[in-house]
C-alpha cells in the first residue's frame, strides 16, 4: 500500500514539474510585452541575449513598415521563446529556408 502511494505521488510531482512552453500573445501591445517577458523566463540563460536580440530588432528588418511593432508582433505570435531563438541563430547563420 505504501508503496502504491509512493508511485502515485511520484508521478504527480513528475506532472508537475514540466509545464508547457509559454506560448508569446501579439494580440495587444500589453499582451506582447507581458507574454514575451513570460517566454523568456522559459529559456536557458545562454539563449536569453539572442531572444531579446531577436524580439529587438524584427522591427528594424522591414523598413517600409507603417508600424514595426505591429508587425513585431504579428511575427512572433504563437511562437516559443525556443522557436524565436532557432530562428534567430538560423537568420543569423544565413540558412534561411
Amino acid at each position: 500500500m505504501k508503496v502504491a502511494a509512493a508511485l502515485i505521488l511520484l508521478g504527480g510531482l513528475t506532472a508537475c514539474g514540466k509545464a508547457a512552453p509559454t506560448v508569446i500573445d501579439g494580440s495587444s501591445p500589453e499582451a506582447f510585452a507581458a507574454s514575451t517577458q513570460a517566454a523568456r523566463r522559459d529559456l536557458p540563460d545562454a539563449d536569453r541575449l539572442m531572444f531579446d536580440s531577436a524580439i529587438a530588432t524584427m522591427p528594424a528588418r522591414r523598413y517600409a513598415d507603417r508600424d514595426p511593432d505591429a508587425t513585431a508582433r504579428m511575427a512572433f505570435d504563437g511562437l516559443t521563446a525556443a522557436e524565436v531563438v532557432r530562428s534567430e541563430r538560423e537568420r543569423s547563420t544565413g540558412r534561411m529556408r
